[in-house]
This record gives structure tokens, C-alpha cells and sequence, in this order.
């Protein structure tokens, strides 16, 4: 007997040749959680452990084409959102997306790498904000990015809820940037529905853990979970994959994905 197909999940990111983020990040954690990485290239960047160097976007209609043969092709389970890179790109997904409604989308709003490097360009933000989110499952924005996308609320809370409003179904507001004892990350939904989670907080810095948590989110809604027995499992994943993580460079660590709760 043939075993059964895994569900498909469509990335949607931009390539990190360090292995670290990016494409390669989201393969190998959808790969691990037992779904099939359909990865449709965005960018190309020039980076490594320490920081990003240069990001060349593709061209929007190379990229729309990628992700339609694919979805013309597979039954599609879940859709993951990374770097865009520009507004351009931004808006053409939001065209993609409505023309395919039903499939859960969880965004991972890249802007900025861990280094400190900008990554997209700032018209971006206005795309999030004004189409991508109304369209998205779970959004997972680190403190950085949601300061960025509701810079006049008062704390992760109130930024939450301008995601919220501007219709995202849920949002993860995660808080490993924060100077707090322990990793605290929330999960707040339509309704005024929330979450909390608290993790060791683990030495040093990781390259890549904002893709493999979104990655590993969208793996699991594409095998029927609900969100948040998703965003609590997805979590555990990580802070595995984080803890048992490889050094290789001369800068950030980098997840050890293979590893399954």
C-alpha cells in the first residue's frame, strides 16, 4: 500500500544562502513536520550568519508565476508568507491570494534581518497593513515588527489589536527580542481571545528561528490542526530546534530542524 500523501504547503519567501532563513529555513521545517515544501523564490539576498548584504528582488511576474503553476498543479494545504521585498511583489500576492481563498495563510512580516539590515523597502508596510493582513491566518510578527506595523500602541497588546482590526484571524506577537527573563510570546484572536506561552530563554542569538516558527505554523494547519493547537505545537518545535542548534558560522546560531518534539 502506498502511504499517504503528505498536504502541500506553498512558500512564498526569499532565498538565504547561508541556510539559515529564508527558503531554506521553511523547506527543511515543513519537511520535518511531515509536508511537502512547495518554494516559490522571491528575492535573492547576500547574507550570512552575522548580517544581510544586498537583496535583489525578483520580478513580480516571475514570481506570481511560480506560486500559479503550483497551485494550478497541487492541492495546496497551508500558504507561508516571508520576505517580499518590495510593494510591488506585496500587492501581486494579495491578487494571488484572493483568487484562492479558503487556504490558511500565516505571514511572517520580514523587514529587517536579525543583523540589523533592512530587507524590504519601506512601502511594504502599507501593503501589510491595508491588504496582506485582512487576507492572513496567523500573522507572526517579532517586537521589532510590530512596533513597525502599529508604532503608536502602547504594548504588544494594543499592537496585536490593530492587527487584529485591520483583519488579520490571529496574531502571535513573540517576544524573544525583549529584555524579558523568559521568552514570552501571546497569541490574540478575533474576539478578544488570547494566549500565553513562556519559554526558557536560551543563550546567544538565532538566525532563522522567526522562519522555522511561521514554517512549522503552516505546516501543521496544513495537516488539520487548529491554530492554536498549531502556534502551541509549532512552538515546542522551535525551542527544540533552537536549543539543539549548530554554530557553523561566525555569527548567529542556526536551528537544528530535524529535531521533533
Amino acid at each position: 500500500m502506498a502511504p499517504a500523501s503528505p498536504p502541500v504547503v506553498l512558500i512564498i519567501a526569499g532565498n538565504d544562502p547561508s541556510g539559515g532563513a529564508g527558503l531554506a529555513a521553511d523547506t527543511q521545517t515543513i519537511t520535518a513536520l511531515g509536508a511537502h515544501p512547495a518554494p516559490v523564490v522571491t528575492a535573492l539576498t547576500v547574507q550570512d550568519t552575522v548580517n544581510a548584504y544586498q537583496v535583489e528582488a525578483v520580478v513580480t511576474q516571475l514570481v506570481v508565476a511560480q506560486a500559479e503553476t503550483v497551485l494550478r498543479d497541487m492541492p495546496v494545504a497551508a500558504i507561508k508568507l516571508g520576505l517580499l521585498a518590495n510593494a510591488e511583489t506585496g500587492k501581486a500576492v494579495t491578487r494571488l491570494l484572493r483568487a484562492h481563498p479558503g487556504i490558511p495563510v500565516v505571514l511572517d512580516p520580514v523587514l529587517v534581518a536579525a543583523g540589523g539590515a533592512a530587507l524590504a523597502e519601506e512601502a511594504l508596510v502599507a501593503v501589510y497593513l491595508e491588504e496582506l493582513l485582512r487576507l492572513t491566518t496567523v500573522a507572526t510578527p517579532n517586537a521589532a515588527e510590530s512596533r513597525r506595523l502599529a508604532p503608536r500602541a502602547a504594548d504588544a497588546a494594543a499592537r496585536a489589536a490593530e492587527l487584529l482590526a485591520r483583519g488579520a484571524q490571529h496574531v502571535l506577537v513573540k517576544g524573544a527580542d525583549e529584555s524579558t527573563p523568559d521568552v514570552r510570546n501571546t497569541l490574540f484572536s478575533q474576539g478578544g481571545i488570547h494566549s500565553e506561552f513562556t519559554w526558557p530563554r536560551l543563550p546567544g542569538n538565532y538566525h532563522g528561528s522567526g522562519c522555522t516558527l511561521a514554517s512549522a505554523i503552516a505546516a501543521l494547519l496544513a495537516q488539520g490542526r487548529t491554530v492554536p493547537q498549531a502556534v502551541a505545537e509549532a512552538q515546542a518545535y522551535t525551542w527544540n530546534s533552537l536549543q539543539q542548534g549548530w554554530r557553523l558560522g561566525r555569527g548567529q546560531t542556526i536551528p537544528n530542524r530535524r529535531v521533533v518534539p
